[in-house]
């Protein structure tokens, strides 16, 4: 299994060497070429080694179906995203395998909009590499190549413009950031130097060293944690390699995680602009609690940033995003970016004149716990069956596996879009009642997969 590539709507991943080679890495990129017929294409990379390698295979797979290629060399994920909107580009590819370790990389794909293609034009471009049949160009319509350098400048600029520069200025705070050797390290610290926040940055160059466990969850962080209030910081970011997620420490060390990230975020643009709000599925009720606070709709959409994307739009949402850290902008870009996520939470500091743990104590208390099983795609209708059977007091809902509601608590089980494994994930008021309903439903799952 670990060789194995994960082809998918999203795009692929793997192992580099074994399950990711040049030869599918050129193939899905003359399967995008193809599906655009040529076009201009922006290329991008977090800043794992291996992908100089996947770029050059990309880089001809492009090329040789004719596109007008701009490269943005390492950038975070949002950048490349705002960078299509800028240059008006057909679409993207990301050379990425988000938190993933490091053995592995993959190929995210985005359309026009600068967002992540959606699953049904993800799945054309799939349809078009399983076919093999590539539309290449002559010797004399070949693509072009040119470098862009300017798009996190881009990205910079438009964070400063959504947030009060004044008012964080004026705070004076100093922030710690751990970009564990991603792609976002540059970027951040340039956002956090312009805004005047006397950055503290660990792993700040964007070389792939990973100093931990690349995603940003508390116990891969036991070393960072203290870092924060030693350095007299006023609040930790932590972003993962390809930084479209970012996960928060407060002033005295403590994790308080990728779900609060996003109910911050969503307080700070709810005080600036009343609208829609869009979470996915698993995503912490906090944020519908702070939605509700402000007299707005909280709508839940299928996980994946693209089916959340796509709700935002037809709720005309002013902000949304996922609980693993993931805010979605549309000011910025239909993509999820911890840049912005980090201007509105200091925003929000510098508003309140609170520190970081006072804001996150005045917000409705969870506890949410995650796992993950193998599982046998084809018996997963079985496993919602018996979820559903063993729990028929609670209302279920099958638009992403299945999740089941009590009036204080929720579980969520469903495949995941990038791994072989099936996530369970419980909220509920205490950790010892989500911890249970997580270990009951995690039996049930290892039960049916015998």
């Amino acid at each position: 299994m670990a060789a194995e590539l994960i082809v998918s709507v999203s795009g692929i991943r793997g192992i580099v060497g074994e399950g990711l080679t040049p030869e599918p890495a050129l193939a899905f990129a003359a399967a995008l070429g193809t599906y655009y017929s040529g076009g201009r294409i922006v290329l991008c990379r977090d800043s794992r080694p291996s992908g100089l390698m996947l770029r050059h295979a990309v880089l001809a797979g492009l090329m040789a179906t004719g596109c007008e290629v701009h490269d943005l060399a390492v950038a975070p994920t949002p950048t490349c995203g705002l960078a299509v909107t800028r240059l008006q580009a057909a679409g993207a590819v990301q050379i990425t395998a988000s938190h993933n370790p490091a053995p592995w990389n993959g190929m995210k794909l985005f359309g026009a909009d600068g967002g992540v293609l959606s699953a049904s034009r993800g799945l054309e471009v799939k349809t078009i590499y399983d076919a093999g049949v590539f539309r290449f160009a002559s010797w004399d319509k070949l693509g072009t190549f040119q470098e862009c350098g300017q798009a996190e400048t881009w990205h910079r600029e438009r964070v400063l413009q959504l947030v009060d520069v004044t008012r964080i200025r004026s705070r004076g705070l100093c922030v710690f950031l751990d970009a564990n050797g991603g792609a976002g390290g540059p970027l951040g610290r340039d956002l956090l130097g312009a805004l005047q926040c006397q950055p503290v940055v660990s792993g700040g160059h964007a070389d792939g060293v990973f100093e931990h466990p690349p995603e940003p969850l508390a116990e891969n962080l036991t070393a960072v944690l203290p870092r924060v209030p030693q350095n007299h910081a006023d609040a930790g970011f932590v972003l993962d390699p390809d930084a479209d997620r970012l996960a928060i420490i407060d002033e005295q060390g403590r994790y308080i995680g990728e779900e609060l990230t996003l109910a911050l975020a969503v307080q700070c643009r709810l005080r600036q602009e009343r609208g829609p709000v869009v979470i996915n599925m698993s995503s912490s009720r906090v944020v519908e609690d702070v939605a509700r606070s402000f007299g707005v709709p909280c709508h839940r959409a299928a996980v994946g940033e693209a089916n959340v994307v796509e709700r935002m739009r037809a709720e005309g949402a002013v902000i949304g995003g996922e609980g693993n850290g993931g805010v979605i902008d549309p000011r910025v870009g239909w993509v999820r970016d911890p840049f912005i996520g980090m201007g509105l939470v200091l925003d929000l500091i510098a508003e309140s004149g609170k520190t970081l743990s006072g804001l996150v104590s005045e917000l409705p208390a969870y506890a949410i716990v995650k796992d993950k099983y193998p599982a046998a795609p084809e018996r997963l209708q079985t496993l919602y069956a018996g979820l559903e059977g063993r729990w028929p007091e609670a209302t279920a809902n099958r638009l992403d596996g299945i999740r089941l509601d009590w009036p204080d608590r929720w579980l969520h089980v469903r495949p995941s879009n990038t791994e072989p494994i099936v996530r369970v994930i419980a909220e509920a008021p205490t950790r010892p009642e989500a911890e249970s309903l997580c270990r009951e439903a995690g039996a049930l799952v290892e039960k049916n997969s015998k």
